[in-house]
């Protein structure tokens, strides 16, 4: 069985330490970082409602797709809708959670294209009018600069513990010598 199934499996068995909880990394692979979850959130962002449409697509067991459907709608991810009385079937609508995850998508999409692809990409993400393939940067709303290693650093925010505080001032990505530079 694959470990990252395991553990969101048996949610008892998931770490818990504190930087994992009040981190916001370690918060969202507890809620989406199951591979399965991930390519069904994929096909749910493609337009699949339906656990048949799921299961077709994804090759997936039912019973894991059970499972991940119920976490990922316990979670807020999907709403579970009946749509069929007899025998009851049931669709899984995205929230505007799971609709916020649509970037993360996007940036595996190019990261695997970039590096994991050596014949040429097989998928692109492309505009909806004319087609043109996009090539995905993350970048600051701001200044709309990307953010790259070489010139990005994670501080604590307002809610951070003095755990996490004094966490996050000893991690070496603190000094800026970590970063490569020109990235």
């Amino acid at each position: 069985m694959h470990f990252a199934s395991h553990s969101l499996t048996f949610p008892a068995m998931q770490p818990k330490s504190p930087s994992i909880q009040e981190c916001p990394v370690g918060r969202a692979v507890e809620t989406v970082g199951e591979w399965w979850s991930i390519l069904i959130l994929r096909d749910a962002l493609q337009g699949s409602t339906r656990f048949d449409e799921f299961e077709r697509n994804l090759g997936i067991a039912p019973n894991i797709l059970s499972r991940r459907l119920a976490h990922l709608s316990n979670t807020g991810m999907f709403v579970r809708r009946r749509y069929q009385q007899r025998p009851p079937r049931y669709e899984y609508v995205l929230t505007d959670k799971a609709r916020d995850f649509f970037p993360v998508i996007a940036a595996l999409l190019a990261w695997g294209n970039k590096h994991l692809a050596p014949k040429g990409e097989s998928i692109l993400l492309a505009n909806r009018d004319d087609r043109r393939p996009f090539d995905p940067v993350l970048v600051d709303a701001a200044d709309k600069q990307p953010i790259t290693l070489a010139n990005a650093v994670v501080i604590a925010g307002p809610r951070a513990s003095r755990l996490m505080r004094q966490r996050l001032t000893s991690l070496k990505a603190m000094n800026p010598a970590v970063a490569p530079a020109g990235d």
